[in-house]
């Protein structure tokens, strides 16, 4: 399944690294943060990628390419002007869009069976699969999911302020193109705004629990963590 990595973000969270380069090419044990997602997702089967780029995205298309050197396929779709939020992004490369693809937030690595996610999305036929964690080894973002039952996502709140939320959302999300519909083409939108409520009140959103903790680049300590987890990896 083909996945499209969210790599246009400021990161003012990480000023000033991030004033001369892009969240997304940090480096992390000395290599740019999203070359670790990418072999991520070629080693999960995952070679057709499209990148949403906005901010410093030159810097992403001149180290990258076309993915040549990483035997992977990576097109872009470049945000000019304002940014139009994850949302916003995702509606505008929609024509580089399979039918079904994943949507990644590219400061965020998951070290899941991305073939099981796709199978669970495949056999439950909803719109939209979002992967979910439950915490247990503390990621330093607050639980923001909340789900019935049958793993339908019943509430998202991204402050952490409403009863029932017992999860969090761990960076990826599986989506069917007509899900975008629900987008309005040009307008500066969040996915947690303008695509998750309208997704969970039509009974659309669905989560697969995963016991596997995500790991991101949002605030510094959180980079160590990162650095520490993959150094054991190759170890």
């Amino acid at each position: 399944m083909q996945a499209v990595i969210l790599a246009g973000g400021l990161g003012t969270r990480l000023r000033p690294l991030t004033e001369q380069i892009p969240k997304v090419m940090l480096p992390v044990n000395g290599q740019p943060f999203l070359l670790y997602l990418l072999r991520l997702l070629k080693d999960n089967g995952v070679n057709d990628v499209v990148l949403c780029i906005g901010y410093l995205g030159e810097q992403v298309q001149d180290f990258f390419g076309g993915g040549e050197t990483l035997g992977m396929s990576i097109r872009y779709s470049e945000e000019r002007g304002d940014l139009l939020g994850t949302g916003g992004a995702l509606k505008q490369a929609h024509n580089l869009l399979d039918e079904r693809f994943f949507v990644i937030n590219g400061d965020t690595y998951l070290p899941v069976d991305y073939g099981d996610v796709e199978n669970t999305f495949v056999q439950l036929n909803r719109q939209a699969l979002m992967v979910v964690y439950d915490n247990h080894e503390d990621t330093g973002v607050r639980n923001n999911i909340a789900l019935d039952g049958d793993s339908m996502v019943t509430g998202y709140d991204k402050e952490s302020t409403c009863p029932g939320l017992k999860y969090v959302e761990a960076g990826v999300l599986a989506l069917r193109r007509e899900a975008l519909n629900l987008l309005e083409a040009g307008q500066p939108v969040s996915l947690e705004q303008g695509l998750y409520p309208a997704l969970i009140k039509h009974g659309e959103l669905v989560a697969y629990v995963t016991p596997q903790r995500f790991y991101d680049i949002g605030l510094p300590q959180q980079q160590g963590i990162l650095e520490a987890f993959l150094k054991g990896r190759l170890a």
